[in-house]
C-alpha cells in the first residue's frame, strides 16, 4: 500500500489487544503508516500503540469517536496524505479487506464504505441491532434515493478532497459520525462506493450498544438523518 495512505485507528482502552491488532496490520500492510488516536485512555492505550509501531496522537480526556477521528483528519491534512482509511483498533476490522478499499479510492470514489454485508464471511449483528441498521439503511435510502448495504460501518475509505471537507467547521460531529454523515457526504457531492469487507463481533465482547444507550442512539440518529434532509451545504472543492 502507499506511503500516500494513512491508516487512522481511534482506541480507546484498548491496551489489552491493540498490540495483537496493530502486528496483523502491519503483517497485511507492511510500511503504511499509522496513526492511533488515543481518546483519553486511562489503561496505557498510548504506550501499547507506540510499543508495537504505531504513531500517536493522545487526547487529555475522553473526547467522543467523532472527535478521534477528526484529530486524524487534521494530522493526515497537515501531513500531505492522499487519502485516509479509517479502523476500529478492538480487531474486528479484518486488514485483508484494506486492498479492496484501496482499490476503490484508486477508481475514483471520495468515499469507500467496508460493508459487513457484502461479505459472506462476516459476523451477523443481533436480530435488534439489524432491525436498527435496516431503520437507518431505509431512510438513507429515501434521502438518496440509493440504496446502500450498511450504513453504519466504521471501516471505510476517504479521498483527501473528502478529508478536507469533513475539516470544515460544523460539517463533522465530535460523538459519534454514522449513517447521517455517509448522506451528508453524498448530498454534498462526493462520489461513494461499497465494497465488501470482512468484519469480525467484538473479541472483547464489549459494546456500545448495551442498556439504553441503544434506544437513544436510534431516536438521535433518526433526528440526524432527518435533519439531513433539509441541509444546506458547500459543494466540495478540489484541494491536493
Amino acid at each position: 500500500m502507499a506511503q500516500s495512505t494513512l491508516i487512522i485507528m481511534p482506541a480507546y482502552n484498548e491496551a489489552a489487544r491493540l498490540g495483537i491488532v496493530i502486528g496483523d496490520l502491519f503483517r497485511a500492510a507492511p510500511g503504511t503508516p499509522l496513526l492511533v488516536v488515543d481518546d483519553g485512555s486511562r489503561d496505557g492505550t498510548a504506550e501499547a500503540a507506540r510499543a508495537a509501531g504505531a504513531a500517536v496522537v493522545a487526547h487529555p480526556f475522553n473526547l467522543g469517536y467523532g472527535a478521534a477521528l477528526q484529530t486524524g483528519y487534521r494530522y493526515a491534512l497537515r501531513a500531505g496524505f492522499a487519502r485516509v482509511i479509517q479502523m476500529d483498533a478492538d480487531g474486528q476490522h479484518d486488514p485483508g479487506s484494506l486492498e479492496r478499499i484501496v482499490a476503490a479510492l484508486d477508481e475514483g470514489a471520495d468515499l469507500v464504505l467496508g460493508s459487513r454485508f457484502l461479505d459472506l464471511t462476516s459476523y451477523r449483528p443481533p436480530l435488534a441491532r439489524r432491525a436498527g441498521m435496516g431503520l437507518f439503511r431505509t431512510l438513507a435510502a429515501i434521502l438518496l434515493r440509493r440504496r446502500l448495504s450498511d450504513v453504519t460501518t466504521g471501516y471505510q475509505g476517504l479521498s483527501r478532497r473528502l478529508v478536507d471537507f469533513y475539516d470544515r467547521r460544523g460539517i463533522f460531529p465530535p460523538d459519534y459520525p454514522d449513517a447521517n454523515i455517509i448522506v451528508r457526504a453524498v448530498r454534498a457531492g462526493f462520489r461513494l462506493s461499497e465494497v465488501p469487507a470482512r468484519m469480525a463481533d467484538n473479541p472483547a465482547g464489549g459494546s456500545i450498544h448495551v442498556g439504553l444507550k441503544p434506544v437513544a442512539y436510534v431516536f438521535k440518529m433518526v433526528f440526524a438523518l432527518l435533519v439531513e434532509a433539509g441541509r444546506r451545504l458547500p459543494a466540495p472543492e478540489a484541494r491536493g
